[in-house]
């Protein structure tokens, strides 16, 4: 498997050769036509020029004088070029060279060359001119015109050796590799500082999450420094993801812990009665006794493994579906489950204050939830209120919502526990929490209908009171 580094510079390289080749290959071509050219138009220059300087030579009647070959000597010293003038048949009787016996003077072009060049009135290309040079040229040719009667005279040839313009693409060529090699290198050196810099933090997170499998919870990848923007955005996700997991592992085990240490108690209760009385210990008159303890502690188990189930049902739903909620009037709900605590009240001798509209107020949700939560929280308050204090529920309106306030006199819950009351198997202080029947599962059943529905409940406890306050819809 290849790593990131291999891939990231194979690629690089490779784009980087295409590049330059493609570059390379494109500055050359038009270098080279842009020489050609150029050459072409200083040959056809001096071509000219020549041509006219022969025919003023000629109506002179001087065609033979030594300063004509003077002047093209001269100028092919100038241009580098190389001239010969042939007659009308395509014989040399003219040279450059300033040798009087120059070996073109013997020579002849064939007639079709000088009859193109008097048809088109020039003639340009590059190549060989096997009847005078054997090496590759740039050459141009023009006609020489009698000035009275136009008449061609012959044809003048200005030519140049193409090996100057190879070297100087061979000089191109050599730069341009020598530019290229540089910058794949300086690319490569830079590319591999600059992705292992990247990869840093991916191994860190492939060590974390190796860490994570062997249990190591506190693993976590560094963020900042020199990271990309997009590689410590994914650093932080990760880190985040991890701190989620290390919540949820704890509260995994905490749950187990709880539920443990809540079912260690009753089942120990009720296997000292059942064993005392199986074996004597227990005498007869007092079995009666001890089995409703025994009834009594079975039902709290089966209490605590329907709230259980009641917690995974709800964990399990993202939230309330629509076909489960109608409407209904949350005055007559609030009534309903208050009936059911008359004895509980009684018994405390409780001073019930209820301030609800003498209207009907309806509300959209899973009616069996919202019973539930007003359940709950109206047993809490009974629970903890103080004997003969004041138990208060009042229903409002405002904004689109549905107010509910269960409230009770008694015990004030530390401000220290309060974001923590709806958490599960949470407990509160021990002076509050004079009763040992509950499981401190009811408030989080509760917060988890509330938010299932996408509403909010909040608490407030403060000079000698408690409130418990929950929204619903309103849908009057």
């Amino acid at each position: 498997m290849r790593s990131t580094f291999s891939r990231h510079v194979s690629a690089t390289i490779l784009i980087l050769v295409m590049a330059l080749l493609l570059l390379g290959g494109a500055f050359r071509i038009l270098v080279g036509q842009y020489l050609e050219h150029n050459t072409h138009d200083q040959l056809r220059t001096d071509a000219l020029a020549l041509a006219e300087l022969v025919a003023a030579y000629d109506a002179a009647g001087d065609l033979e004088h030594e300063n004509l070959r003077t002047n093209l000597t001269l100028t092919s010293l100038v241009s580098g070029a190389d001239t010969v003038v042939l007659d009308a048949r395509g014989n040399v009787i003219l040279c450059s060279d300033a040798d009087l016996q120059c070996r073109h003077l013997s020579l002849a072009i064939n007639q079709e060359f000088v009859d193109q060049v008097f048809a088109d009135g020039s003639y340009l290309d590059s190549g060989s001119i096997p009847e005078l040079y054997e090496q590759s040229r740039y050459f141009v040719a023009v006609p020489i015109r009698r000035h009275l009667t136009g008449s061609h005279i012959g044809v003048v040839v200005v030519s140049m050796p193409m090996d100057s313009t190879t070297k100087l693409m061979e000089g191109v060529a050599d730069i341009q590799v020598t530019v290229s090699l540089l910058v794949i290198l300086v690319a490569v050196v830079v590319l591999s500082i600059s992705t292992r810099s990247e990869c840093r933090p991916l191994r860190e997170m492939a060590q974390a999450a190796r860490d994570f499998g062997h249990g190591n919870l506190k693993a976590r990848v560094r963020t900042g420094g020199h990271n990309s923007e997009e590689v410590d955005e994914l650093a932080v996700a990760f880190n985040n993801m991890a701190e989620s997991l290390e919540k949820s592992e704890y509260q995994r085990q905490e749950f187990v812990a709880n539920v443990s240490h809540e079912l260690k108690t009753p089942m120990t209760t009720i296997g000292g009665y059942i064993d005392g009385m199986l074996d004597g210990t227990i005498p007869p008159e007092r079995h009666r006794y001890y089995m409703q303890i025994v009834s009594d502690e079975t039902k709290r188990l089966s209490r605590l493994v329907r709230s259980m189930l009641d917690i995974s049902r709800l964990q399990d739903q993202a939230g309330i579906p629509e076909e489960k909620k109608t409407r209904f009037d949350m005055e007559e709900c609030i009534g309903e489950v208050l009936i059911t605590f008359e004895q509980k009240i009684l018994g405390k001798h409780l001073d019930v204050q209820v301030d609800l509209p003498e209207h009907p107020v309806y509300t959209r949700a899973d009616k069996d939830a919202v019973t539930q939560v007003v359940y709950n929280l109206i047993d809490n308050a009974v629970k903890f209120c103080t004997e003969g204090g004041e138990l208060g529920l009042k229903l409002a309106e405002g904004g689109g919502k549905i107010y509910v306030t269960v409230s009770n006199e008694g015990a004030v819950i530390p401000p220290e526990e309060l974001p923590l009351v709806f958490d599960r198997f949470h407990k509160i202080d021990k002076a509050r929490n004079r009763s040992q029947e509950g499981w401190g599962l009811g408030l989080y059943i509760v917060k988890t209908l509330v938010c299932s529905h996408g509403e909010n409940i909040s608490v407030a406890s403060r000079d000698g009171k408690t409130e418990f306050t929950f929204t619903m819809p309103l849908v009057n």
